[in-house]
């Protein structure tokens, strides 16, 4: 008998839910409207603190699309952004017709490499424009180099979208991923640490970002009695159902950040007698991860050619690590600055089993991958 199929990161419920669900249909707010949004909002910025207001939209990639625009993104401006990451980061820029310049990762957090960056500033200057804005990325929720990159983004003044799509929950300094960028996101996609079944939010430093970015996000209606229209505006509200889904599971953030750390520490226990596979890991504790997925690398030829088959045969879940924008078919052509070590994590790295719901049979039969069953 085949045994239970092991995700990567599934959806898990909280508990409360399907109440906030049952309250919109109860008040008849099947819509882009209702108290599932307002509350959801609230709850998250006095989550996030530090000025944070936030706007509730259907995906995190629209987030991104409107944090752009928000810096008056337009054709022919240059966006640099970091090449390891989701293709969700860069795509809006191409909704733009702006122009992407890539910069690699750096060893320690696989985030963009400040030297890089800098790079990468001083090339789109010497095309006689300075970039529009930089996008970093806290990959599988591990913070950037913060301190770093804010300092180039203030030398030359260049305003920061933090994506912290995968990092809900994570530190830098004791400080709130989501926090640090002029526009931040944050995805609630299925996959995600908590999910709206779908959905992001867009976080901005002042209430007038927010109702900008509210503006755009509901057709860009001018403030009319009737229908105008004086600019484009998208359909990127989250619905009131799919907020009432994030309500309950906002209520059970902390508990599943735990979870997804102690799989951490299970990781480690379960690959610390084998020098061929190595967990990534924050580099110090200035840098708190929630550890959304659990990567490693694999040192050796064997491992990166049978260890991801192993698991499959198991039924258990994992995936390649993303492979990054600069050699991205898409994107073959346009700028990029580093030395590719994020195409070498890329041929290297797996990602692991990480759901806040992982049991300990589930952990047993990883385990029991990882040790005995992959040479």
């Amino acid at each position: 008998m085949k045994k239970e199929k092991i995700w990567l990161s599934p959806p898990h419920m909280g508990g409360n839910e399907l109440k906030y669900i049952q309250n919109a249909f109860d008040t008849n707010w099947i819509s882009q409207y209702g108290s599932n949004i307002d509350e959801f909002e609230k709850s998250l910025e006095n989550y996030l603190g530090n000025s944070s207001y936030v706007t509730a939209l259907s995906s995190g990639t629209a987030a991104i699309h409107l944090a752009l625009r928000l810096l008056n993104v337009e054709e022919g401006d240059f966006v640099i952004c970091q090449s390891f990451t989701f293709v969700a980061t860069a795509n809006p820029i191409l909704y733009l017709k702006a122009i992407p310049v890539f910069v690699d990762s750096e060893s320690l957090t696989w985030n963009m490499c400040p030297d890089m960056l800098e790079e990468a500033i001083k090339y789109v200057i010497q095309q006689g424009k300075k970039p529009k804005a930089i996008i970093t990325v806290s990959l599988y929720g591990m913070p950037f180099k913060v301190e770093e990159i804010l300092n180039i983004s203030r030398k030359y003044e260049i305003p920061i979208i933090e994506d912290s799509a995968e990092a809900l929950g994570s530190k830098y300094k004791g400080q709130l991923c989501g926090t640090f960028g002029d526009l931040s996101i944050i995805s609630f996609n299925g996959n995600k640490i908590i999910t709206t079944a779908g959905g992001g939010i867009l976080i901005s430093r002042n209430a007038a970002a927010k109702k900008r970015t509210l503006f755009l996000a509901t057709q860009a209606k001018d403030d009319a009695e009737f229908y105008s229209h004086s600019e484009i505006g998208y359909n990127y509200r989250m619905d009131n159902i799919a907020a009432g889904i994030g309500r309950g599971q906002l209520e059970t953030l902390e508990k599943k950040i735990e979870q997804r750390r102690k799989n951490h520490d299970f990781y480690q226990q379960a690959v610390k007698n084998n020098n061929d596979i190595e967990l990534f890991s924050a580099p110090n504790s200035d840098f708190y991860s929630n550890y959304w997925l659990n990567t490693v690398i694999l040192k050796n030829d064997f491992l990166k050619e049978n260890l991801k088959e192993k698991f499959s045969q198991n039924n258990i879940e994992t995936r390649f690590l993303w492979k990054p924008m600069h050699l991205q078919p898409l994107y073959k052509g346009y700028k990029f600055f580093g030395d590719n070590l994020s195409g070498t994590l890329f041929d290297t790295g797996l990602c692991l089993p990480s759901g806040t719901n992982l049991t300990d049979d589930y952990r047993a039969r990883i385990s029991n991958v990882l040790q005995n069953e992959i040479y």
